[in-house]
């Protein structure tokens, strides 16, 4: 929303802007950070920047749009600290900014605001791997959502692709000097638009589970459908499928190089799947049992040094030394009670603290089964928000 679209006129003083990508990085260096959110209460509780480091006020834009701003406004926006000041798309955090420079405090805006947020995009190697060929773990700090790309020799796999990042998959297998393969999806994702259609029209192999078909895909004639067991061969790389029913009936990991489990949305390195994104909340208590049977019988047979990688992460997971959000199934099981207790303990421990649904997960699942049709604007816009994915609002592991 601009100073026209607020009916008011922008103050004739030079507004400082930063990056989301200079945001972070300062984030990430530890240095202390005060954002004033000045988007509406409701959205600022759903979603917001968060971090030991950071201070984070809400005052809403309306608050600075009178002549004279209440001194309870203005008293509560520090004067002896660079603020930066953000909105939703970056128009009305520059007004907001301009009305605090005139009046002598030191702010900036943050470009693009909470959009410019949700395009961060990071790739980290995830060195722990010792399979063949190399694994990226692409990272979007926004809303927690996690993605491979496997390479070896010529080819390459990504799987969990996100639609927002279809032309940086495909840059980075170009600069990489390899073939992007294959786009694999763990299941039919309600948080995010799957990129998987989208990367088979630039000419990779798109896959989805063959379990996951059934609840109404309308597409499969576009895409290889993979069954437990089959594999996909990235240079020496194999990929295998590993059916893990649970957060949905048609939820699938996959191996890669016997050394790295994606688990997309069944197991995460601070907790497990929620069960109720498909079968609603008369279905999850069976849902929850399918889960412990899948982590039981298909994943924590597994090598210890196996590592988990799953789909998400959340403010309460710590990442690896190598900076990515993976973890030896051995240190989960040892760290992770949720893994070692019976069926009704495990049910009833899922059930207990689930959060919100992702926001707009209904017309997220139509658009990923095919149901629904939306351009990639209005697809960035469905996916923006929290990651809800996991059954807890808190971390199951412990130090």
């Amino acid at each position: 929303m601009n100073p026209d679209e607020l009916g008011v006129e922008m103050p004739d003083v030079t507004v400082e802007s930063t990056t989301p990508e200079d945001l972070k990085a300062r984030i990430d260096g530890g240095e202390p950070v005060t954002i004033l959110d000045s988007r509406m209460a409701s959205d600022y509780e759903e979603w917001r920047i968060d971090g030991e480091n950071v201070e984070s006020i809400n005052v809403p834009y309306f608050e600075f749009l009178d002549e004279e701003i209440p001194e309870d406004v203005l008293d509560r926006i520090p004067e002896d600290e660079h603020v930066t000041v953000l909105c939703a798309k970056g128009g009305a955090s520059e007004y907001v900014a301009a009305t605090l420079v005139e009046r002598g405090y030191d702010v900036d805006h943050l470009e693009d605001g909470m959009n410019g947020w949700a395009s961060i995009y990071e790739a980290e190697e995830v060195t722990a791997y010792d399979g063949p060929g190399t694994v990226l773990q692409y990272q979007r700090p926004s809303s927690g959502c996690l993605g491979y790309l496997v390479y070896d020799g010529e080819e390459a796999a990504i799987i969990d692709p996100l639609r927002a990042f279809t032309d940086r998959y495909l840059a980075d297998a170009e600069e990489l000097g390899v073939d992007l393969t294959y786009a694999i999806d763990t299941h039919i994702h309600a948080d995010h638009i799957s990129g998987v259609r989208a990367l088979a029209e630039e000419g990779v192999e798109g896959v989805i589970p063959e379990a996951a078909a059934g609840r109404g895909v309308t597409y499969t004639d576009d895409v290889t459908l993979a069954a437990d067991g089959d594999e996909f061969d990235v240079g020496d790389a194999t990929v295998e499928t590993v059916f893990t029913p649970g957060h949905t009936t048609g939820m699938t990991s996959y191996l890669v190089g016997d050394s790295l489990l994606a688990t997309g949305d069944g197991l995460f390195i601070e907790s497990v799947a929620r069960p109720d994104l498909e079968e609603g909340d008369d279905g999850a208590p069976d849902a929850a049992r399918m889960l412990y049977e899948s982590l039981q019988e298909r994943v924590l047979t597994l090598d210890d040094d196996v590592l988990v990688g799953g789909a998400h992460f959340s403010d309460a997971a710590d990442p690896a030394d190598d900076a990515t959000y993976t973890a030896p199934i051995g240190d989960l099981r040892e760290r992770m009670d949720a893994l070692t207790m019976d069926e009704d303990d495990f049910v009833d421990l899922v059930l207990a603290d689930m959060p919100p649904r992702p926001a707009n997960y209904e017309q997220i699942i139509a658009t990923n089964l095919g149901q629904e049709a939306v351009d990639d604007d209005e697809a960035f816009t469905l996916e923006l928000g929290p990651n809800n994915c996991a059954a807890s609002q808190d971390a199951l592991t412990s130090d």
